[in-house]
């Protein structure tokens, strides 16, 4: 079968790779035993493509396919251009194999020179989105099709979006007989592909850094190019001035060897003295630039001007130079080593070689290029790649006419589903000055579309908000930049302000029933805001379906439905699961996977608020499943983040506290409005896991952020977690106040669901200061709200806050009432509340001489030590000691403990931390780190049955 040639990078002056040999034995570990996935990072000039090259020259992989797809910096927004271009090499095999995938017809559009081979296309879909999952689909089969294969893609940094999310999908519906390779650069910043990448089934990628060369790696290259031994007076400064960049190195190089016989140069270590660290390579590729005839230097000036991989016949219109004159141009620049030649055309060796050259030519003269390079490009048959012309007329400072083609590859980007691609080619256009108004507002309204899903809030809000300051509007349109902004707002985190644009938006919408109604549904969502009462989240529920009814829009109706649903889930209705379960097999629901994934995500979240675990985790498998085939990647940290929250609902806490952290890194750079739950889930993690001060303070921080900007369902239960923290910390009247300003918006919001936790949390902090008896009206307050909720944590919530209030009238009553809290704890699976509340009532049952007390806290404490949290094994300990219960150790599996007994290490910084000094004043004064000293002083506490290192000091 045809294969691609073994492929090195042309030009090299080194027919043998220094200092990779580790990482080249990792690249063939991982082709070797398909599925793989490979990320090979490094900055530029590294050798990431000089690694690949010489893994795809390996005689192992002399039998198996290889196809290399090159992203460019200038990619036109179109469907896995890099992919598609290393697929099309592969026509003829295809024409000799066996039947395809009909699927794979739906490339046939996009690869007309291999149409003939592939099955004809399918008829096409209305929804773009459900278009470009087809593609996705289709490019998978044919890669399995091609397999055994190693697809290569290089510069994936300079990828559209498009690219990145085909990967992604890849990565999760990977052939098993593929072994895909990208190369990136570090300082590209987040991407989604690396975080699918960390997921995929087939396990996370290899990643393998690229670093520079150390000092005998840059002997042994400029040694083996030289053919000579080097003095360390010659390979000393070398090393100096390249920093240890191969590609660096051998510029240098190939310099000297053009002045100097190879077996003079190692002796004349003076040739580098005049060569500054930072101009190394400018130098070198100016020399080379220079050693050029006047026509070759204009030529190769064009030429990177217009692209890194040249086309003759443009350079041609645009030097107004005959071909031949052209091609003998490039000939000599590929002589002296500024270009090489890669599929049959011509390309500088190197983006920085590309960079000098350009940057070389006068401004004015690159100006004056990039016009000349658009019109060429305008002139050619054929569709137009307004991306590069967007470009080359920005760079020419033609304004208008960059407008209109960044606008039109924003609307090529959209018609395949990227809205990414289409907001930063809006963006741009809107930064530009002097816009005509109406154009302003064209671009904004397309804008306000693309950025929700394009994740460019933070770049597109201040426009949108200029806009609507500045300019006189229509009404239908300045509704509409409203609500786009106030979505905006509202995935930046800024919960009230979104809420009030949207808001503003209504009236302007009036004739505009569909999108209306789609305004409509964001109001009536419960969870958003602090100030609106749960009867305003209906009546605008009830507006939005009347707005559906006008519009005639089935998706719009299908919208709503969504939105009353999640608000009837959140008060506990039981009308919530009949309605969920008949939209989830909803036709129309499913003809959107996007739509169909938000929902299934936010009912999963509901579902959890409200304490239906099992009901949740099956919501989140359906929003996860559908995530992965409809490729919204964009919604992976969400999935995360409900997956996180179901675990820790679950009790399912290992390894969760660093996914946390992890998931708090990622969340600001995709949906900020995420951030606040994650902070939540970790603040909630260390109040059980501790220490005491760091999870006071992480949940100190919610509760102000929330408060800022009017988020109610951080808002609540932050404030209920501090509360029930300061309990176990003494501070009975602390947590009294944090309950009570929990408890006033819950009464604002009406949802006494969402308030159960909170009225149990003052009970108990009543109960503390000697005064329950001023609960009875709440806790009555509470049951009237939560009648007929089918809601197992407002319910047990309850069930508990009455046996608290019953203990006064005797203990069987309240035991009764407290089993049964438990009973519904543990029937929902939410095994961190059965824990707290098995404990509370083995303490009480052993304050009555009951003989299942001391077994009731035992299961507790096995409960605490299976999720490993800290703070409440230190509490319970200590109950246990009190009571005469003997503690079993271990509490769970792994090696034995010290039991009740510190080590001496653990002793030692428990007696610093007596002392009243701090972990970091501990880590100095024994010579640990400072991660040492805190699991030392959790340890010794948890043995000591301590809640906080304050009571060290009494105790040692």
């Amino acid at each position: 079968m045809p294969l691609a040639p073994p492929r090195r990078p042309s030009g090299s002056l080194s027919d043998v790779l220094v200092g990779r040999q580790s990482e080249l034995a990792l690249l063939r570990t991982a082709v070797a035993s398909p599925p793989s996935l490979v990320l090979v990072e490094g900055e530029a000039g590294i050798g990431k493509s000089r690694l690949v090259g010489e893994l795809l020259a390996t005689p192992e992989l002399a039998g198996v396919r290889r196809l290399v797809g090159q992203c460019e910096q200038l990619q036109e927004p179109l469907p896995l251009s890099p992919v598609l271009d290393a697929i099309r090499l592969t026509g003829a095999e295809l024409a000799r194999s066996r039947p395809l995938n009909p699927v794979t017809g739906a490339l046939a559009p996009l690869l007309p020179e291999i149409a003939g081979q592939l099955p004809p296309p399918p008829p096409a879909l209305h929804d773009q989105r459900a278009e470009r999952h087809r593609v996705f689909r289709a490019a998978v089969a044919l890669l399995d099709h091609l397999s055994p294969l190693v697809l290569v893609l290089e510069d994936v940094h300079w990828a559209d979006g498009g690219t990145h999310d085909f990967l992604s999908f890849l990565a999760s519906h990977q052939p098993r007989d593929l072994s895909v390779i990208v190369t990136i650069r570090p300082a590209a910043g987040p991407l989604p592909l690396r975080e699918a990448f960390a997921r995929a089934p087939s396990g996370p990628a290899l990643t393998i850094g690229l670093a520079p060369l150390s000092g005998s790696e840059v002997e042994e290259l400029a040694a083996g190019i030289l053919k000579a031994d080097l003095p360390r007076t010659f390979t000393a400064p070398l090393y100096e001035k390249t920093g240890g960049i191969p590609f660096v190195v051998e510029e240098v190089l190939r310099t000297l060897l053009e002045r100097l016989p190879a077996g003079e140069i190692p002796g004349r270590a003076d040739v580098l003295a005049g060569l500054a660290v930072p101009t190394v390579l400018r130098d070198v590729v100016l020399q080379r630039l220079a050693s050029l005839d006047d026509t070759a230097q204009e030529i190769i000036g064009a030429a990177a001007v217009v692209g890194m991989t040249p086309d003759e016949h443009v350079l041609a219109d645009v030097t107004e130079h005959g071909p031949a004159e052209v091609a003998r141009a490039l000939a000599k620049a590929q002589a002296v080593g500024l270009l090489h030649e890669q599929d049959g055309g011509c390309r500088f060796r190197h983006a920085l070689a590309r960079q000098i050259v350009y940057e070389a030519r006068p401004v004015s003269g690159r100006r004056w290029l990039h016009l000349r390079t658009a019109r060429a490009l305008e002139s050619r048959p054929g569709p137009k790649p307004v991306a590069g012309l967007a470009h080359h007329y920005l760079h020419a400072g033609r304004t208008t006419e960059f407008v209109e083609n960044a606008e039109a590859a924003a609307g090529t980007a959209m018609s395949h589903g990227d809205d990414a691609t289409a907001a930063r080619f809006l963006l741009q256009a809107l930064e530009t000055g002097e816009l005509p108004g109406d154009v302003r507002v064209r671009l904004a309204v397309k804008l306000g579309r693309a950025a929700v899903d394009g994740l460019a809030h933070a770049e597109a809000v201040p426009i949108l908000e200029r806009l609507l300051a500045t300019e006189p509007l229509p009404a239908h349109l300045r509704g509409e930049l409203r609500f786009a902004l106030g979505r905006l707002l509202r995935q930046q985190g800024e919960a009230r302000a979104g809420h009030l644009r949207i808001e503003e938006a209504l009236d302007d919408l009036a004739d505009r029933p569909a999108l209306l109604g789609r305004a409509l549904a964001v109001l009536a969502a419960p969870e958003t805001v602090v100030d609106r009462h749960i009867s305003e989240h209906t009546a605008r529920c009830d507006e939005a379906e009347e707005a559906a009814r006008r519009s005639g829009d089935p998706d719009v109706g299908v919208a709503v439905r969504i939105t009353r649903a999640s608000l009837l889930l959140e008060q506990g209705d039981p009308a919530s699961r009949r309605l969920i379960d008949e939209l989830r097999h909803d036709d129309g629901l499913r003809a959107a996977p996007r739509e169909h994934a938000r929902a299934c995500l936010n009912w999963a979240q509901g579902a959890l608020h409200i304490g239906h675990l099992d009901w949740a985790e099956a919501l989140l498998a359906e929003g996860r499943q559908v995530v992965d085939q409809a490729e919204y990647l964009r919604l992976a940290e969400i999935v995360e983040l409900v997956t996180a929250a179901a675990d820790h609902a679950a009790g399912r806490w290992d390894g969760l506290a660093g996914r946390v952290r992890h998931l708090g890194d990622s969340a600001p750079a995709t949906f900020a409005a995420a951030t606040l739950d994650v902070r939540l889930l970790h603040g909630t993690l260390l109040a059980a896991t501790g220490p005491a001060e760091e999870a006071v303070a992480a949940l100190t921080e919610v509760i102000a952020i929330a408060e800022r900007v009017g988020a109610v369902w951080p808002l609540i239960p932050a404030r209920t977690a501090l509360s029930r923290l300061l309990l176990t910390l003494d501070d009975a009247a602390g947590a009294a106040e944090q309950a009570t300003a929990a408890l006033v918006r819950v009464r604002a919001k009406g949802n006494w669901v969402w308030g159960a936790q909170s009225v149990l949390c003052l009970v108990d902090s009543l109960d503390a200061l000697g005064r329950a008896g001023e609960a009875v009206e709440l806790v009555d307050e509470l049951a009237a709200g939560i009648a007929g909720a089918d809601a197992p944590l407002a319910q047990a919530a309850l069930l508990t806050a009455r046996a608290v209030l019953a203990r006064a009238s005797g203990p069987s009553a309240a035991d009764r009432l407290l089993d049964g809290a438990r009973t519904v704890l543990k029937d929902a699976g939410l095994r961190y509340e059965e824990a707290l509340t098995g404990e509370r009532l083995g303490r009480w049952r052993c304050e009555q001489g009951a003989a299942d007390g001391g077994g009731l806290l035992e299961g507790a404490l096995r409960l605490y030590g299976a999720m490993g949290a800290d703070r409440d094994i230190a509490r319970i300990c200590r109950v246990m000691r009190r009571n005469g219960v003997p503690i079993p150790y271990p509490w769970r599996g792994g090696r034995p403990s010290h039991g009740q007994i510190l080590s001496s290490r653990e002793r030692e910084v428990a007696l610093l931390a007596a002392a009243g000094k701090t972990n970091q004043e501990i880590a100095a004064e024994l010579f640990l780190s400072r991660r040492t000293v805190e699991s030392h002083v959790s340890s010794a506490l948890r043995k000591l049955g301590l809640p906080s290192r304050k009571e060290l000091r009494t105790l040692l």
